[in-house]
């Protein structure tokens, strides 16, 4: 039987989006859901004038803050550790002016960040027990960068940015020598980060897009029936539906035409084409501005 790479597919959220709790917006005040990304209603986008405004404020408070914060820290300056991680400038041109990519959300950010933080770390821990340790960098950082693209993709949480702190924690020194004391610094600095992203990008914006993936979640909300009331209708928007391409017809197997159609509030797509969680919130969202 001949391979089929088209058909490999590994989605992580698949196992993990059942054992999740549902959002809880309705949970939680208004004013205090909209500063976290929450709205009852689409979002309407925002010239790229204003966009570029926000994201000048965005990243320059951003920075400055994780710069300060990890000056004033003693413990920082103890172990010699940066003024602050050079990936963070890459990190902010995603937190604060692509903000609706995937590569973007919290999820994305922070893990992406710890992941490969963690990745470079052990790998150069590993090459320095050798006795060439020096003269094998190039590889550590190339193997380093690799793995971390690699974990960060099947656990659902690339960021690109991250895949340059798994390299300079192998190839610059000044990174290297912190050792396992990199994971607190960087975790600090996607903190800041996203309590300013969150701050600033939900004034005339909406950050995040989603928190941990724009599947649903939860065994409850996979079982409940249409007439779910209005607060879990605004969070599902609109219904995706798998249409058969093939059916039978006096004994023949007929196969009908592949063909994407989307209406307001309904997506229906061809049961033979793979959507990954992204696209799906982006046909969805299309829907709903109809």
């Amino acid at each position: 039987m001949p391979l089929q790479p088209s058909k490999w597919h590994f989605e992580i959220d698949e196992y993990l989006n059942p054992w999740l709790p549902p959002a809880p917006w309705k949970h939680i005040p208004y004013p205090i859901a909209r500063f976290l990304g929450h709205r009852p209603e689409h979002q309407r986008p925002l010239g790229n004038i204003a966009m570029i405004f926000w994201a000048f404020i965005g990243v320059f408070c951003s920075i400055i803050i994780i710069e300060a914060v990890g000056h004033s820290i003693p413990s920082f300056e103890e172990h010699g550790a940066p003024m602050i991680i050079g990936s963070f400038g890459a990190a902010a041109v995603l937190e604060f002016y692509a903000i609706e990519s995937p590569l973007a959300q919290p999820r994305n950010a922070v893990l992406g960040q710890l992941i490969s933080s963690l990745i470079g770390v052990a790998i150069s821990k590993l090459f320095a027990l050798g006795p060439e340790s020096r003269e094998l960098t190039w590889l550590g950082g190339s193997l380093s960068c690799a793995c971390a693209v690699a974990f960060m993709a099947l656990t659902g949480t690339v960021h690109p940015p991250a895949g340059a702190t798994a390299l300079l924690a192998v190839v610059d020194k000044g990174v290297a020598r912190l050792g396992w004391f990199l994971l607190p610094v960087v975790f600090l600095g996607c903190v800041l980060m996203q309590a300013v992203a969150l701050l600033l990008n939900n004034i005339q914006r909406r950050f995040p897009v989603y928190w941990w993936t724009p599947g649903k979640v939860g065994h409850a909300r996979q079982q409940r029936s249409d007439r779910s009331n209005s607060d879990n209708e605004s969070d599902a928007g609109a219904k995706l539906e798998v249409a058969k391409t093939r059916h039978m017809e006096e004994g023949k197997i007929v196969v009908e035409e592949a063909k994407v159609i989307i209406k307001r509030g309904h997506v229906s797509v061809p049961d033979d084409m793979y959507l990954s969680p992204e696209e799906k919130m982006f046909l969805e969202e299309l829907s709903e501005r109809l």
